[in-house]
């Protein structure tokens, strides 16, 4: 019974198996003369996508591979960098890497603090910048790189290392010439410092924080820059060109590949704030050098300041270009002239004096024992007067001024921030005063009129609306009226300062 049973199942299995098997074949692929459904049309090929234009296929290769851009400022850009470059080239060569040692005292430690009893000296090391200016080895740099210097190595491009030997120094303007043997070396052109301008492209090359010949590039920014109070003459070319430690006696170079000034210092809170000697001056200071070893300079004996608005009409010039005379040196030629202070200098030998500056430079061009025509007005009026030059003092001869201390007794000057008080021998030690003024700053408030014009505690006042001041009272009469021209000695110079009473 269950035989029978399976066999019947086994034959339903096997015909479902073959119906469906069927119905799968005649789904797909039905055999001839078997019924069918209407015919069905021929799959159609899809056509192929029409080849893109040239004008196209140049349009997508731009898009991933864009043409360089090539308009008159891109094309003026590109020039400028081939110059740039061309410059770095031909004028690395002749800049060197100067490594400085110097023996340093050091101070005495007792036994058992790991010094040694009477004191030790070591070797302190330093880095600089100079250039090349003679085929011989001759190499302008900066006072302040070599200066103590026991042992100079210095390192050209090529990788060549010569000992270097002090020809000479320059502490007024912070250049020295140093030299190495050699012969055919490489060297660069100084400019005519005259010519630069303001905007004109520079490049700074030099060894910064170790890294030899590293360049870089900036404008000119001012000319004739002074009164930074580093240097006993500053005349500056302000660039900013990129100029970091180890940069100092290197060349700032114009766009001809001329040494247009020998790098300096740096504005330390400033940033892209350089300055350099410019190369007029720095050639004659290095002709001196090799000629003789010293630097011999004329001198007028006088000291100036830069006329400002309030200075001219307190003095009653119409214009504000000259040189305002501060100080006569009783011992100096300006003297004998006679000049005076007050008076202020308008022209050297024709030449219009615009600035401080501008009297500085032409004096210095003077040879020694000389005789200038200097314009000059007083008082309103106009006059000429013959000075001879002398030879400028060493600075052995010049006698630095003492930090001042703040005398005890004052006398406040009302409404102007000023407090001053009569001279005495313990006050003229304090502040290292040797002069014959009677009156002196006691103190001066901040913010105050007195401190916006520059007065500071110590200051001796001399004159008072140009009338020699004796007592104090005289200060304080002076500003009766608002405002007084006061004259002051400070240090080894004078100056002259407007102080007005804030109105309101």
């Amino acid at each position: 019974m269950q035989t029978a049973t399976l066999r019947k199942l086994s034959v339903l299995f096997l015909a479902c198996f073959l119906g469906g098997t069927a119905a799968v074949w005649g789904a797909s692929a039905r055999p001839s003369g078997a019924s069918a459904d209407p015919p069905q049309p021929a799959p159609v090929a899809p056509t192929p996508p029409a080849a893109p234009s040239a004008t196209a296929a140049q349009a997508a290769a731009a898009a991933v591979n864009p043409a360089p851009v090539n308009t008159p400022a891109v094309a003026d850009a590109v020039r400028l960098g081939e110059a740039i470059s061309s410059i770095a080239e031909r004028v690395s060569p002749a800049v060197v890497s100067i490594r400085t040692e110097a023996q340093v005292r050091q101070q005495a430690m007792p036994f058992g603090l790991g010094g040694m009893e009477g004191g030790d000296s070591q070797v302190q090391r330093g880095e600089g910048s100079g250039v090349l200016i003679t085929a011989d080895g001759a190499i302008l740099t900066n006072n302040h790189v070599v200066h103590n210097a026991t042992r100079l190595s210095v390192v050209m491009q090529d990788g060549r290392t010569f000992r270097g030997r002090v020809v000479g120094t320059d502490p007024a303007t912070d250049l020295a010439v140093i030299r190495i043997t050699g012969t055919n070396l490489p060297f660069a052109r100084l400019a005519d410092s005259s010519t630069a301008r303001v905007g004109e492209w520079v490049v700074a090359i030099g060894c910064p924080f170790g890294l030899d010949y590293s360049v870089t590039a900036g404008v000119v920014s001012a000319i004739g820059r002074g009164g930074l109070g580093m240097n006993e003459i500053e005349d500056y070319v302000q660039t900013d060109a990129s100029i970091n430690p180890g940069n100092s006696g290197g060349p700032l170079v114009n766009l001809r590949g001329e040494v247009l000034g020998i790098n300096t210092m740096i504005v330390g809170r400033g940033s892209g704030i350089g300055f350099a000697v410019p190369s007029s001056l720095a050639r004659n200071v290095a002709d001196q050098l090799l000629t003789g070893g010293v630097v011999r300079r004329s001198w007028l004996g006088v000291g100036f300041q830069e006329l400002t608005a309030e200075l001219a009409s307190s003095f009653g010039a119409q214009a504000r270009h000259g040189a305002l005379i501060s100080h006569v040196d009783d011992k100096g030629p300006a003297a004998a002239a006679p000049l005076l202070p007050g008076d202020i200098v308008t022209s050297v030998d024709g030449a219009t004096v615009n600035e401080g500056r501008d009297l500085m430079r032409a004096v210095m061009t003077k040879p020694i024992g000389a005789t200038v025509q200097l314009g000059v007005l007083r008082n309103g009026r106009a006059m000429t007067l013959a000075v001879r030059t002398a030879e400028r003092p060493g600075e052995d001869g010049l006698v630095a001024s003492a930090q001042p201390a703040a005398p005890v007794a004052r006398r406040p000057v009302t409404g102007m921030g000023l407090r001053v008080t009569a001279m005495t021998p313990q006050i003229a030690r304090q502040i290292g005063y040797g002069g014959l003024g009677r009156v002196v700053v006691a103190g001066v408030e901040d913010d105050s009129p007195a401190a916006r014009a520059g007065i500071r505690t110590g200051d001796v006042i001399v004159e008072a609306d140009r009338i020699p001041v004796a007592r104090s009272e005289q200060v304080t009469s002076a500003f009766r009226d608002g405002n007084a021209l006061l004259r002051f000695e400070r240090g080894n110079g004078a100056f002259y300062a407007v102080v007005s009473r804030d109105e309101g």
